[in-house]
């Protein structure tokens, strides 16, 4: 398991789909998730610390888990199937472990509020995982950190091979990645 960070949300220009980017905490590796709006608006609202006057389903689910005496341990991107995301939240419940399935968006969006880590398996990193190369901006899938020349950039063939991953990340401005903020583009 990697520790990752929410790195931003963004929003295509294009297409107005939105896209959390969630960053290694050690490394420069970064994982882009495709979320709904309602889940980016759930965990912006969070992250900005805004007020809201009622309670979003992301603060009613949070403040539920809590009244019935869990605690959110950590949540875990566990498995990328056909450019499907799969998740885990892990509770302590009467101090025994409880793992339930759930998607990544909303697992990131409690876990934000729950201030509880956010992991992603290796394997799934290395499917879907992306660094830039720091002279051309260009992504680099991570999986091909290593096996090849260090910072090469992937070929055409192998940039289709991240099916709609490519697409919806080329049309992002991913240059101020890093800096913490959630933008809209």
């Amino acid at each position: 398991m990697i520790e990752m960070s929410v790195d931003s949300i963004r929003v295509s220009v294009m297409n107005s789909q939105r896209v959390v980017i969630l960053k290694e905490v050690q490394a420069d590796r970064y994982l882009p998730i495709w979320i709904g709006p309602a889940e980016a608006d759930a965990i912006a609202i969070k992250l900005q610390g805004v007020s809201v006057p009622r309670p979003l389903t992301h603060d009613l689910l949070y403040s539920v888990i809590g009244t019935l005496g869990a605690k959110i341990k950590f949540i875990l991107v566990n498995d990328l199937q056909n450019d499907t995301f799969y998740a885990k939240i892990n509770f302590d419940v009467n101090s025994k472990g409880v793992e339930i399935d759930s998607r990544p968006s909303d697992a990131i969006a409690i876990a934000v509020r729950a201030k509880a880590p956010i992991y992603v398996n290796e394997e799934v990193l290395d499917k879907a995982g992306i660094v830039f190369d720091h002279e051309t901006g260009k992504p680099v899938a991570s999986s091909q950190i290593g096996k090849h020349d260090e910072g090469k950039e992937v070929s055409e063939e192998e940039l289709r091979k991240l099916s709609a991953f490519t697409d919806f990340i080329n049309t992002l401005d991913l240059r101020d990645l890093g800096k913490g903020k959630t933008t809209e583009d």
